[in-house]
């Protein structure tokens, strides 16, 4: 095994060994490997067929969901990946065929072109052939590859894997675009095009960006579509007496589902890291048995969950592996899977979460009230758009001399307290935005106030970006400024690829000076890295003091 998409990788470098440090094992790893490049053989003929005005929705979702299925923490049983790589397979064939008529239809005459080897695959007959087939195909499949190439070929890989989560939980909540659908295909097949030199894939690169705003656009519009905007709530962290259920990840539609499913069966339901900001929108915080935030961040679960009477739910990508005094309360749906845990499936378009109601009621739950702390969420476009006059009044009295954006993903990696005590030290006439489970370093610390605004603005899951950049778009607005002109500076933490997409769409709007740790990303090569620096001024984290003092420095309000 050779992995390096996440933050945690061994060494800083990349996990080589039989175990990822995420969990994930040397099949598991070979069996994503092999599904990513079925990916791009599926890319390279529907790339041609999109281009012969030939579409397939099956497909497009498809892809997206697999390509959601090798992103990290989200899929870690081998069973299940052999069952998208044969589907992949299949629609591998059947887009051939369909686009190889379409073609004679057009040019009367069959196909003669040479294309990419990747197209010439065909699946073993076992797991384990399809393991040995994995082997081949992974992070080192070319090693004479340039290593700039392989870098850029890898944040395109890696961001459309992000984007693929975003545009799957969009596609749930009926939000679709065939442009996005379409990008999917040509950035996948531009991964096995060798006539593509630095230039022309660092270009690609921003173009992911660009095409995942417009798909957070997407899943925003489901997500307020459906549950209205969130609005500034204050959530108590901790539990009531009584069964319980914790649910995980970031699929809004499935804690609806589960909702309605446990509404006065006596059963208290509980968010868990990026669930957190469910409970600011009104038609899911109007349920009374969705009773508050259990836990801290995805990264703490095999601690805070290990020996609680609760049921627990695991959505998207979150999941560790459940140790053995909480396995069996353990459920996972969706693309998420562990070997051993029960799954719950969708058929006909419905789920039925009896399975977990059930194991609620059996483990009894809580035996009594017990609140840890409180925070608020909420604050996301519509909220802080909705007080912009008394924010702009409030920087241009020199009340708030400052933003800072601390955010994205959490993590066990040491280094990560560093957020904590950046938010501690910044000055008190500076306000912080929040987003994503990085929020769980310092949510719960108090503040104080300015203007009558919470210090610290919590808006959201890490899809809210698009919220966070709809503030700032509108913050320049009206200072009659660019975005890199506002008192605003961005200090981010990533861990997977969710957070590689965002920050690509952030250097795709032309925002400068980011500050990025806990370590920079090792499937970056030197020279492309200079280019993010030469270009975007991109810097690695240093310590709070030093880097709050040069953010600081010279900046007139």
């Amino acid at each position: 095994m050779l992995c390096r998409q996440c933050e945690q990788t061994v060494g800083g470098k990349a996990c080589n060994m039989n175990m990822g440090v995420c969990g994930k094992d040397e099949k598991t790893a070979a069996l994503q490997d092999l599904l990513v490049h079925v990916l791009k053989g599926i890319a390279v003929y529907a790339d041609r067929a999109q281009q012969l005005g030939v579409k397939d929705s099956e497909a497009d979702a498809f892809v997206a969901q697999a390509l959601f299925a090798t992103l990290t923490n989200v899929s870690f049983d081998p069973e299940v990946l052999k069952g998208l790589i044969l589907k992949a397979a299949q629609i591998k064939d059947s887009i051939k065929q369909v686009f190889l008529h379409a073609y004679r239809e057009k040019n009367q005459k069959d196909l003669t072109d040479t294309l990419p080897a990747v197209i010439e695959w065909n699946p073993a007959d076992t797991l384990e052939g399809l393991i040995e087939q994995g082997r081949a195909v992974g992070l080192m499949a070319e090693p004479e590859l340039n290593e700039d190439i392989r870098s850029l070929r890898e944040i395109v890989l890696y961001g459309l894997k992000g984007m693929a989560a975003y545009a799957d939980h969009a596609r749930i909540l009926g939000q679709t675009d065939e442009t996005v659908n379409a990008f999917f295909y040509k950035a996948l097949a531009a991964l096995v095009d060798d006539s593509l030199g630095a230039d022309e894939l660092t270009a690609l690169v921003l173009e992911v960006g660009t095409v995942n705003l417009r798909v957070m656009e997407l899943l925003d519009a489901g997500n307020t579509g459906t549950y209205g905007h969130p609005e500034p709530t204050h959530v108590p962290v901790g539990v009531k007496k009584g069964p319980a259920i914790v649910i995980s990840g970031h699929d809004l539609k499935d804690l609806q589902i589960l909702l309605e499913q446990t509404e006065g069966k006596g059963i208290n339901v509980y968010t868990h890291g990026e669930m957190l900001p469910a409970l600011a929108y009104p038609e899911l915080k109007k349920y009374a048995h969705l009773a508050g935030h259990f836990g801290t961040a995805w990264q703490n679960q095999q601690k805070e969950f290990d020996n609680i009477p609760a049921a627990f739910l695991f959505t998207t990508n979150c999941i560790q592996k459940p140790r053995e005094s909480y396995i069996d309360n353990v459920f996972t749906t969706g693309l998420v899977s562990w070997p051993g845990v029960a799954h719950i499936h969708e058929e006909n378009g419905q789920k039925d979460f009896t399975p977990v109601i059930e194991k609620a009621l059996e483990l009894g739950g809580f035996d009594k009230d017990k609140l840890d702390a409180d925070t608020m969420t909420g604050f996301g476009r519509n909220a802080v758009l909705g007080v912009a006059d008394k924010v702009i009044g409030a920087v241009k009295s020199g009340l708030i001399k400052h933003f800072f954006l601390v955010g994205g993903c959490d993590g066990a990696k040491p280094g990560r307290n560093y957020y904590t005590e950046f938010v501690q030290k910044v000055p008190k006439d500076t306000i912080i935005l929040t987003l994503a489970c990085g929020k769980f370093r310092f949510n719960t610390l108090d503040l104080g106030k300015i203007g009558g605004l919470p210090r610290i603005l919590d808006m959201g899951q890490c899809n809210d970006a698009y919220s966070a950049i709809q503030v700032a778009v509108a913050l320049a607005d009206a200072f009659e400024c660019g975005v890199n002109d506002l008192p605003l500076s961005l200090v981010l933490s990533w861990y997977e690829q969710k957070a590689v997409v965002i920050l690509l769409t952030l250097l795709s709007l032309g925002i400068k000076g980011i500050k990025l740790g806990p370590t920079l990303p090792a499937f970056i090569s030197p020279n492309v890295l200079n280019i993010l620096v030469e270009k975007f001024a991109i810097a690695p984290i240093t310590t709070p003091g030093k880097d709050i003092a040069q953010i600081l420095e010279g900046i007139a309000i």
